[in-house]
């Protein structure tokens, strides 16, 4: 009797605690994989800058320092960015607390402030989190590879094509006579034009 209670007890735990409903942490696509996933705060911090580093995402203008810490995910805390742990800073951080951060780094990609990004993620459910960083990071899988930082060294070289149209060189190199024209006839045949309101001749 004791027994046959006990199976009926486990049984019932069975189909009450179901197993938290996640992805593959590293495509972010899928609905249906079942991961369990913890993270310490270092842990944290190191997967969501591998997330960043894979597909080129760093904050615009100087906005923080592109390496995240842990001391920015306290401050993001303290803002009300990322939620609670549901433990001590040890092993408590879960999936949500990844894909806030990351969407707050894809945010401050554009250069959004912080209190503006409150406002954006706030109340965002796992789900929600989930298909917003794989939209990103599908676009940014398409966009083309971004600008290098300037560096200190750099001398610039511009060369115009058209009144609204240059060729900027970073590295001070200049363009031989020759390419310049084949340019120009290229963008002649694409409908460009030297007026200023920069709108493209008819075909």
């Amino acid at each position: 009797m004791t027994e046959a209670i006990y199976k009926l007890h486990a049984h019932l735990n069975t189909k009450q605690n179901h197993p938290p409903f996640l992805f593959d942490s590293n495509t972010d696509k899928g609905d249906s994989v079942l991961v369990t996933t913890e993270y310490s705060l270092e842990e944290l911090a190191g997967t969501v800058q591998e997330w960043c580093r894979a597909h080129s995402i760093q904050p615009a203008n100087g906005q923080v320092s592109q390496a995240l810490s842990e001391r920015n995910i306290r401050y993001y805390r303290s803002l009300g960015l990322l939620d609670a742990p549901p433990g001590a800073y040890l092993r408590s951080f879960t999936e949500k607390h990844r894909l806030q951060l990351i969407a707050i780094r894809i945010h401050q990609a554009q250069g959004i402030p912080l209190r503006k990004i409150q406002e954006h993620l706030y109340g965002k459910t796992e789900i929600e989190l989930r298909h917003f960083v794989a939209k990103a990071g599908n676009e940014l899988e398409q966009a083309p590879a971004p600008l290098l930082p300037t560096a200190a060294s750099e001398q610039w070289r511009v060369v115009p094509l058209t009144e609204d149209l240059l060729i900027v060189s970073r590295q001070g190199r200049s363009l031989p006579p020759h390419l310049i024209r084949h340019l120009q006839q290229v963008l002649d045949k694409a409908g460009w034009s030297d007026r200023s309101d920069n709108t493209p001749t008819p075909n």
